[in-house]
């Protein structure tokens, strides 16, 4: 059977204040839909793994902490279908809990690995692609499939997968992965965009539940072996209590470096990357999401709150009641973020968004 699983664990600090504690990025109603509705990117994320799969078959894991935000902003999903973590143990761990519990009971099981932070455009390419990834998944279950976007620029902040030689009978949209690479300097990322060899990679996979569990098993054993203990334990009076025993146990790492890049030395695994041409944007910080928002005649930007501007240029503003009733004003500024919430308002140059991460380390705990 085929299963999809969302990774929705993300905090999301780079979007504060309107991402904080209780009502992470991935929960933000902010994105507007091509219909007129108003979405959290959870919701857009889930609404893209419902079409890809049969029945109820769609999970999310996140942080245990956001469970009940979560049913209560998405009551389609029961506690059942809802994977929480006591805490984050980075990716790796993510994937193999959701294949420990989709093969509990299915020995046959393949599921994809979606993220929550990523704006995927248009949908039925999205769509088409990961079908090809379960079908290449259930014709062979020792394969790997990961994802390549196909590059617009040379981007320093992903990183790349060079595509090897071609999978028969995919019409090239699938191709074996020649190699990983991090998130690359300017000088390379220019190099690799050139060449035309290179995809970004997406960070979704598709795999066989009992391979990855196995691999799992044979590069990271120790946590392998605690793993299978909550595996015994799934579906049982004792399935909390083990699990709270077991994640702080494990080793973190991501999905990439504990699975994927010591399978591609591997001879019994096949490590297959499928094109993904799509339009595909992280929302992981405020200048990103501006890129969702139509810019007026001077290049401001707004979520759809009023604002008033004289000799003001390229600012990004945002309230979370974006309703109408509150207009914010600029004079004189350029190259401004103002986000304005109920909680707190957040004025900082574009070119130090990334410095909203650090100031949101040193907020009390009561303001984050």
């Amino acid at each position: 059977m085929r299963y999809a699983m969302i990774m929705a664990g993300g905090s999301g600090t780079r979007l504060w204040p309107m991402s904080r504690d209780g009502q992470p990025k991935q929960l933000i109603k902010f994105i507007k839909t091509n219909d007129g509705r108003t979405v959290s990117l959870l919701e857009l994320a889930a609404e893209r793994a419902g079409n890809l799969t049969q029945g109820n078959s769609v999970y999310i894991c996140t942080g245990e902490r956001y469970r009940e935000q979560i049913k209560e902003a998405m009551p389609h999903f029961d506690d059942a279908h809802i994977l929480g973590e006591p805490m984050p143990r980075d990716t790796v761990n993510a994937v193999a809990f959701a294949a420990a519990v989709f093969a509990k009971d299915d020995p046959d099981a393949v599921f994809s690995v979606l993220t929550a932070d990523q704006l995927i455009e248009p949908a039925d390419v999205f769509a088409a692609a990961v079908e090809l990834g379960y079908t290449l998944v259930e014709q062979d279950p020792t394969r790997l499939v990961t994802f390549g976007i196909t590059p617009d620029h040379p981007a320093t902040g992903y990183g790349y997968i060079e595509r090897g030689q071609k999978i028969e009978d995919t019409d090239d949209k699938a191709f074996r992965v020649a190699r990983f690479v991090e998130k690359p300097p300017l000088e390379k990322a220019e190099a690799y965009f050139q060449s035309g060899r290179f995809d970004w990679n997406a960070g979704m996979f598709v795999f066989h539940a009992r391979t990855l569990l196995d691999l799992y098993k044979r590069f990271m054993p120790k946590n392998a072996e605690l793993i299978e203990q909550l595996q015994d334990a799934w579906g049982t009076d004792k399935q909390q209590q083990v699990l709270d025993e077991v994640y702080p146990q494990l080793d973190k790492t991501s999905v990439d470096y504990g699975i994927m890049e010591p399978a591609s030395n591997e001879r019994d695994v096949s490590i297959v990357g499928v094109k993904m041409n799509i339009k595909w944007l992280d929302v992981g910080s405020w200048p990103a999401y501006a890129e969702t928002l139509t810019p007026d005649e001077h290049g401001n930007r707004s979520n759809g709150t009023p604002i008033a501007t004289h000799d003001a240029n390229n600012n990004i503003v945002i309230a979370e009641d974006a309703d109408g009733s509150h207009t914010i004003a600029l004079i004189g500024c350029d190259d401004l973020i103002v986000v304005r919430t109920e909680r707190a308002t957040l004025v900082v140059p574009k070119d130090r968004a990334q410095d909203i991460k650090k100031l949101h380390e040193e907020l009390p705990h009561g303001l984050r």
